[in-house]
């Protein structure tokens, strides 16, 4: 069969983890309007009939502050090592500027082929697209570029098409019925920090990472951390309301995921600099 890894890399909130799950099919990947979502690798796997794709979402190109932006760009930089091919993704609602230029060098140099997707078309018009796409061509020596839309699901079938081509003969990776090589912990608390990510604005996103205490039959268990006490009443919320209507809207998907109801506890701790904290990105995973 044909078979492969193909590397997604673009910008913070240029769509990655919104187009690999519609490549995939279905949610690999938690998505946000918010820049950091993506914090480690993540494949994606898609399956048809005599090939296997794998898709690579990781997170954005970014100048490391502290230890979690190092580790996010050290996992960008190793995860480019024996891939088939790159996917570039590029926002077609904004100019095509320095960090893009600078991601693109990057690809280019790998020796691998590149596919540009210029994402989120949808309500663009046809001349502002062509316009872009000129502009993106003029990135590298690229072996194709696709206009798409991750949202909509316009050019993701062509696109998916183009990437399975690029696949070499090979074993499949995943088994067939495998569309994540994420744990059933880490969807979990990745699902959790989504709907957290949807309720808060200003500082406090970054502030959040989740971490899965208890994952049993009945019951699941997850931390949310955040750094500061501020920070915490803004998660916990008036009376308790916040934290209560994130577990509300993760616990649907959390129990589709694991394929039965449960009982979802959530609880908010300060950790202060937890960003800062070794030990607890190596038991993340990040």
């Amino acid at each position: 069969m044909k078979s492969g890894i193909v590397a997604v890399a673009g910008r913070p909130n240029v769509g990655k983890s919104t187009l690999v799950n519609a490549l995939c099919g279905g949610k690999v990947a938690i998505v946000s309007d918010k820049p950091q979502t993506t914090r480690r690798r993540i494949f994606g796997v898609a399956n048809g009939e005599g090939w296997q794709l794998a898709l690579a979402d990781l997170p954005g190109f970014q100048r490391p502050r502290d230890p979690l932006t190092e580790h996010m760009q050290r996992t960008v930089d190793a995860s480019f090592e024996d891939v088939d091919g790159v996917l570039l993704v590029l926002d077609a609602r904004e100019r095509i500027g320095a960090g893009d230029r600078f991601i693109a060098k990057r690809v280019f140099e790998l020796g691998v082929p590149v596919v540009i997707a210029l994402n989120k078309i949808d309500r663009l018009k046809p001349g502002h697209i062509a316009q872009q796409l000129l502009n993106a061509a003029r990135l590298g020596d690229f072996h194709a570029v696709h206009p798409v839309s991750a949202r909509t699901g316009d050019g993701v079938d062509e696109l998916r098409e183009e990437l399975v081509e690029l696949l070499p003969e090979g074993p499949a990776y995943f088994p067939p019925d495998q569309r994540t090589d994420l744990t059933p912990d880490i969807q979990v608390a990745e699902l959790v920090r989504e709907k957290a990510l949807a309720l808060t604005r200003d500082e406090v996103p970054h502030a959040i990472t989740v971490e899965v205490e208890e994952l049993g039959e009945k019951v699941v268990r997850a931390i949310l951390y955040v750094e500061t006490d501020s920070q915490k009443q803004i998660l916990v919320g008036s009376g308790g309301k916040m934290v209560k209507e994130i577990g509300t809207r993760a616990r649907p998907e959390i129990e589709q995921l694991l394929g039965h109801k449960v009982f979802l506890e959530l609880q908010v701790k300060v950790k202060p600099r937890w960003r800062r904290d070794e030990s607890l990105l190596e038991r993340l995973g990040i």
